[in-house]
């Protein structure tokens, strides 16, 4: 039979990688990530956490005749925006997702 883990030990480990957890969050929270689509026609800005601050279009990308080409590009921008959050997310995030192991990290489990 294995040993019993420490409670209070246990404790301990799981307030540390909440503490850690959260200051993670918020790292990422305050960084900024900028995606874009036509050559850099069209750049959405965003923030780590995902929420959109900005769109920039170049004016060059503007045609009354042709809006579905600025939609399309609008989307695609604010779509590799949103990869670079979520890369952001998971290299800042790795590490402590990588050293839960098991369930959580906890011993014995």
């Amino acid at each position: 039979m294995p040993p019993q883990p420490n409670m209070q030990q246990l404790m301990k480990q799981a307030q540390k990688m909440q503490r850690d957890l959260m200051a993670a969050q918020e790292e990422i929270a305050q960084q900024s990530v900028e995606g874009s689509a036509g050559g850099g026609l069209v750049k959405a800005t965003m923030s780590g956490a995902g929420e959109l601050t900005a769109i920039a279009i170049d004016p060059k990308v503007v045609d009354p005749d042709d809006i579905e080409t600025l939609q399309d590009l609008i989307v695609a921008a604010v779509h590799a925006a949103k990869d670079e959050a979520d890369g952001l997310a998971a290299k800042t995030m790795g590490p402590l997702a990588g050293g839960m192991g098991g369930a959580l990290g906890i011993p014995g489990l």
